[in-house]
């Protein structure tokens, strides 16, 4: 039979058909045309089966993006106002979403609603909340409120009328250790891995590098987002995300698809970026280019050659394989989407901060990306209406000063009075409109992250029966310190939790000592140090002080404290009983008795409940046991014996005792 022909009886297109049969069993090949009867009958009498866990599959994805949509929208603060009544229409074009949609999010409410019917707001402002959107208080005309109105004025100034090709910024993603830092270092001979504690990213970085264009033969420049690829950055891989035109979704070739890939194609989908796949470590062993393909192929991640649209480069960072190629398809790519690749380099300068922090020597400074104009020495450094500070010096990836920053450009600033946060906006155009800042406040709130309390339940009564682990932590920048919070808010528990008493940025002070002392905390450092006053405070009042210069290091310790924190459970394991029949001697706190074991065994040591006439009246221990005139170390079932039996309960003919003893077993910690 044609495999166009099975396609067509399962009504499923035949390259999706090749691409999922064999993950149930049926490897007949990517590039098959023809297939055996009998297999073909096998795959339509399964078909039903393979077709559910597909739907199953697809609701699952659909359901991920939502939520990614959901926390898009808490993160980008928009707010309604919903009118004291309204229709599901205007619902709906006030949300910016489908009608029918928004209709199967009432039915999940349990609220069947037409897209005409009318809807009181308490209902409206119920279903919004659940979509992620902030509902101003009271009520009135139904609109958007102007929250976001600093990323909005950026995206119209980006898609001015009038601008110019610029070069195309290059957000590089995927799972961690999958070699995406490697693949940066191919590309330009700086070595940021050996940079970075344990291999792994730690902060955003943004580089340039220049390409002969396989197109035009001339050369190209190219910007290069390189995120972090743990999971504890995923807030972070989000930015980077935002200010991309193009992303490179790097896959280990002997790993295959993990779950921050999974996470970084989410992330690719959701901001509509064009997508280039790299396949790296093909000079692996087990290395299955075959494999990552298909599994790419279930979250609509198609390879070109197998019908699809996105163009997939096998590549070894470590050995140079490949590279020209992969850097060759991104130009190409760029060249297909150069209308949306362009902004006017003759306005003032306006991009976004994607790296912020306190430096000892120069004090605050931030990474920017020029998204449009140009950035010259001396500008206002305007962040989201406040001016900031001025430009007092600019350098490259690289660390060379420059005079000035053209669009797609990434440059470190100075001049900055307080750092900015990670993802606001710097528009200099504004500087004529804009107040400046008030240094003492700014200090105060430096974060986001700062701001945020990490608790898991709004029940204060269920939170004061946990056993918490108090911490202070310092980290050394904004992005840092906030995926540290973001991490320890995703930890959740019955029995344990986690309090963050104390957090902010710069190395550890006296005051940070002192509210680890008041609140029985331990001070983590995230690559700070205490200072002098701090350290000498921390060794005389015997503070619990780690440095950690890798975020899950830092995890995996919270993870450990949890778990001792934790009961160990009890279990009860019933062993057998016997009914006395004979009292010898009788002590204070003891008593020798002979009785027959009626079920199960009686073990010496074991603990005893004895029960007169039905009911448990006490408890006792069985020291010692007594077979004939021997010692033994249990009385089995039909047995008859002696037995020591220690309590102060005193026992009587007819009393029986149901020997057991009690096991502590170690409680795994489960996090949510």
């Amino acid at each position: 039979m044609n495999v166009s022909e099975l396609a067509r009886q399962l009504r499923i297109h035949p390259q999706k058909l090749l691409q999922i049969l064999p993950e149930f069993g049926f490897d007949i090949g990517a590039k098959a045309i023809k297939i055996d009867d009998r297999i073909a009958q096998q795959i339509q009498r399964q078909w039903k089966r393979i077709k559910f866990v597909m739907e199953e599959r697809e609701m699952q994805e659909k359901e991920k993006q939502k939520e990614l949509e959901k926390e898009a929208r808490k993160s980008s603060g928009v707010t309604v106002n919903i009118a004291d009544k309204l229709t599901v229409r205007e619902l709906a074009e006030l949300l910016q979403m489908p009608v029918t949609r928004l209709i199967m999010e009432f039915m999940k409410n349990g609220i069947l609603a037409t897209q005409n019917e009318n809807i009181d707001r308490d209902t409206a402002v119920l279903v919004a909340q659940e979509l992620g959107f902030t509902v101003a208080e009271g009520s009135g005309e139904t609109t958007v409120v102007e929250e976001t109105s600093h990323v909005e004025n950026l995206q119209s100034i980006l898609t001015e009328e009038g601008g110019v090709a610029r070069p195309p910024v290059i957000v590089v993603m995927g799972h961690v250790d999958h070699g995406k830092t490697k693949l940066l270092d191919s590309i330009r001979s700086a070595n940021v891995m050996a940079q970075e504690a344990g291999g792994i990213t730690q902060h955003i970085g943004a580089y340039q590098v220049v390409w002969n264009n396989p197109k035009t033969k001339e050369k190209s420049p190219l910007t290069f987002i390189d995120t972090p690829g743990h999971e504890a950055f995923s807030v972070m891989r989000g930015r980077g995300a935002k200010v991309a035109d193009i992303a490179v979704l790097v896959v280990a070739a002997d790993d295959s698809v993990k779950p921050q890939t999974i996470e970084a194609i989410n992330i690719i989908k959701a901001v509509k970026l064009p997508v280039v796949v790299a396949i790296n470590k093909m000079d692996k062993e087990g290395a299955d280019p075959k494999k990552v393909r298909a599994d790419l192929s279930q979250h609509n991640i198609l390879a070109e050659e197998w019908g699809g649209d996105v163009p997939m480069v096998e590549i070894s960072a470590k050995n140079n394989l490949n590279i020209d190629k992969l850097l060759d398809i991104l130009l190409l790519v760029a060249d297909v989407h150069a209308d949306e690749i362009k902004a006017n380099p003759g306005r003032a300068a306006a991009g976004t901060i994607i790296e912020a922090h306190v430096d000892k020597g120069e004090g605050p400074v931030a990474t920017v990306l020029v998204q449009t104009g140009t950035l010259k020495l001396n500008d206002p450094l305007v962040v989201n209406g406040e001016i900031y500070g001025k430009v007092r010096a600019m350098r490259d990836y690289k660390g060379e000063n420059l005079k000035e920053a053209v669009p797609s450009c990434p440059v470190r600033i100075l001049g900055f009075k307080v750092a900015p946060q990670v993802g606001d906006i710097l528009d200099v155009g504004s500087a004529g409109t804009a107040n400046l800042i008030n240094i003492k406040e700014k200090r105060n709130i430096q974060s986001g992250a700062e701001k945020k309390v990490v608790s898991r339940t709004a029940d204060p009564e269920e939170e004061e029966q946990k056993k918490v682990l108090n911490l202070v932590i310092k980290a050394d920048t904004l992005g840092s310190l906030e995926a540290i919070i973001g991490s320890l808010d995703k930890i959740k528990n019955d029995e344990v939790g986690v309090r963050v008493v104390g957090k902010g940025l710069g190395n550890v002070s006296a005051d940070d000592v002192s509210k680890a002392e008041t609140t029985h905390a331990v001070i983590c450092g995230f690559n700070v140090t205490p200072v002098l006053l701090a350290k000498n405070m921390i060794q005389d009042k015997n503070i619990q002080f780690l440095e950690f210069s890798v975020i899950y290091d830092l995890m995996d310790f919270v993870k450990v404290e949890l778990k001792k924190l934790l009961n160990p459970e009890k279990i009860v394991i019933e062993l057998g009983s016997l009914r006395v029949a004979a009292i010898f001697r009788t002590t204070k706190n003891s008593m020798i008795v002979g009785g027959r074991v009626e079920s199960g065994k009686i073990k010496k040591d074991a603990r005893a409940r004895v029960r007169r006439n039905g009911e448990i009246i006490g408890t006792g221990k069985l020291a010692q046991l007594q077979s004939g005139k021997q010692t033994v170390n249990e009385l089995p079932e039909g047995n008859e014996g002696g037995l020591q039996f220690d309590g102060k309960l005193k026992l009587e003919v007819g009393d029986v005792l149901e020997a057991y003893k009690e096991e502590e077993k170690e409680k795994k910690l489960i996090l949510g």
